[in-house]
């Protein structure tokens, strides 16, 4: 998997990125007003002193907001059953809540594995599915390999193997400035990075699933000099997933741009930050 349509994942031949720069947002601007009662000179009103018996008052509120919730927090049980039902139900009626479903425990090599024969399951496994078809590792030909196994059905390995082989190509290589076997040069750190943003089931049934995960990722050289700086992007992954042998595997796999915000006024960090944080932060792992 990759960013945007730069990977040929599902049978498309990897492209050139969406250089659509996104527009910032300006900073924010304070205007003085002079409101009566003011000294003169002075630009702004002056705060009438507060009186003890106001202080007195806000104490009490706070005393009393803080009584209320140390008492609903105490116990975990005095609610009644149809009450905890009623907070369940709304708790998950929005589409992006989380169900509360504990986080998938067992792995295939770094991929997490064992997931629910559920809905929530496919959700987890296109998530994960997602990362893993995303990362750095994908250019290399004998980590690729091993993801494709953990991660593609049996029956569509090989179809996914030949494909991608393919579309990691020198030429594919050169355009991303990494060397022709997808190394990247000396004094640089490649960045491929995805993640996940949201999911949704489409269609379901017993033993088979279609999820669309929501991503955002990044992609590109850190290091001085680097004419392939790192960039953000935004896309939307679309995985049919099948039951087998007591797991969730993906059968076909395709990608396209969006949903995508308006990009913010953050100051682009340094090549040796974005490297930095690349080597120094971790991943997730993923449960809907």
């Amino acid at each position: 998997m990759s960013q945007g349509d730069e990977r040929g994942y599902g049978g498309h031949e990897p492209g050139n990125r969406n250089d659509d720069a996104y527009s910032t947002l300006g900073g924010t601007r304070q205007t003085r007003t002079r409101l009566p009662g003011g000294e003169e000179g002075d630009g702004y009103a002056r705060r009438p002193a507060r009186n003890s018996r106001s202080l007195i008052m806000v104490v009490g509120v706070v005393v009393l907001l803080i009584a209320a919730i140390a008492f609903a927090n105490q116990g975990g049980g005095g609610g009644s059953d149809s009450a905890k039902e009623k907070q369940s139900d709304t708790a998950g009626a929005g589409p992006t809540a989380a169900t509360g479903t504990k986080p998938v425990q067992g792995r295939n090599g770094t991929i997490a594995s064992g997931f629910a024969h559920d809905e929530q399951g496919a959700q987890s496994a296109a998530a994960n599915y997602a990362v893993a078809l995303g990362s750095a590792e994908m250019f290399d030909k004998t980590k690729r390999d091993g993801i494709l196994d953990a991660v593609i059905a049996p029956a569509s390995v090989d179809k996914f193997r030949t494909t991608l082989d393919k579309a990691y190509s020198t030429d594919f290589f050169r355009n991303l400035g990494l060397n022709d076997d997808g190394t990247p040069p000396a004094g640089f750190v490649f960045v491929s990075r995805t993640t996940p943003i949201g999911t949704k089931v489409t269609k379901s049934g017993a033993d088979q699933a279609t999820v669309e995960v929501w991503c955002s990722g990044l992609i590109g050289l850190a290091g001085e000099g680097s004419t392939k700086p790192v960039t953000d992007g935004w896309f939307t992954i679309t995985m049919e997933l099948q039951w087998v042998d007591g797991d969730w595997k993906a059968i076909t796999h395709s990608q396209r741009g969006g949903p995508a915000p308006v990009g913010g006024d953050n100051r682009a960090s340094s090549a040796d930050e974005i490297a930095g944080a690349v080597n120094g932060f971790g991943g997730f792992t993923y449960a809907r």
